[in-house]
Formats: structure tokens, C-alpha cells, sequence
């Protein structure tokens, strides 16, 4: 069961990064001296908005987890969203995620099996 909440808390973060991104690629790029005067705005796109409640969600599982795991062994799990986010970026966003990051998502990946091993 914890490994089954641990799992949500990643994918509703996940979840949550992809949803802002949609929603920040809709709303543009702007200096960042215009963001006070954003926020609100940002706020009002329905992608950003529920991209942060999926995060607000993610972060109330992971205070469960972390009220039953070992946070040295919980938070490199974590890293396991870096895959799924550059997977999905490569699929919804059609980014270009280049070998030299998919070694350096390998490597991570290799580091937590290892930490999953103890």
C-alpha cells in the first residue's frame, strides 16, 4: 500500500507538470519583470490552475509517504517522474530530448534500482 501511494504522489506531480506546461505554452512567454503583473493571469488558465490543484494533491500523498517511508529511500523514487516527464514531453510536446539526456535519465534510473535494492 505504501509503494501504491508513493506511485500516486509521483503521477499526480506528473501530472501536474504537464498540465502548467500545456497551460504556460498556451499563455506565452513573457520577461520576467512582467511577473507580478502575470500571476493572476497564469492563475486563470484552466491548465496552469489544474495543473497546480494536481500538484496541491500530489504534495498531500506525498506527506502520507512520508509519514511511512524512509525519506532516503521515498524521495530518489521520485526521480522516476524524470522518464515519465521527458517521455511525455517528447510525445505531447513534441520536444527534442537528445541521447546526452536520456544517459543522464538512464543514470538516474540506474541510481534508483540501486537505492530500490536496499
Amino acid at each position: 500500500m505504501n509503494y501504491l501511494i508513493l506511485a500516486i504522489s509521483i503521477a499526480l506531480a506528473v501530472l501536474g507538470q504537464l498540465l502548467m506546461k500545456h497551460g504556460m505554452n498556451i499563455f506565452g512567454t513573457f520577461p520576467i519583470s512582467k511577473l507580478p503583473q502575470n500571476i493572476i493571469p497564469m492563475f486563470m488558465n484552466p491548465w496552469v490552475f489544474c495543473g497546480m490543484a494536481a500538484f496541491a494533491v500530489s504534495s498531500i500523498f506525498w506527506l502520507v509517504v512520508l509519514s511511512r517511508i524512509n525519506i532516503s529511500f521515498a524521495y530518489p523514487m521520485v526521480s522516476v517522474a524524470y522518464v515519465i516527464v521527458a517521455l511525455f514531453a517528447m510525445i505531447f510536446f513534441k520536444e527534442n530530448v537528445t541521447l546526452i539526456r536520456w544517459l543522464g535519465i538512464a543514470v538516474i534510473c540506474f541510481g534508483v534500482f540501486l537505492i530500490s535494492r536496499s
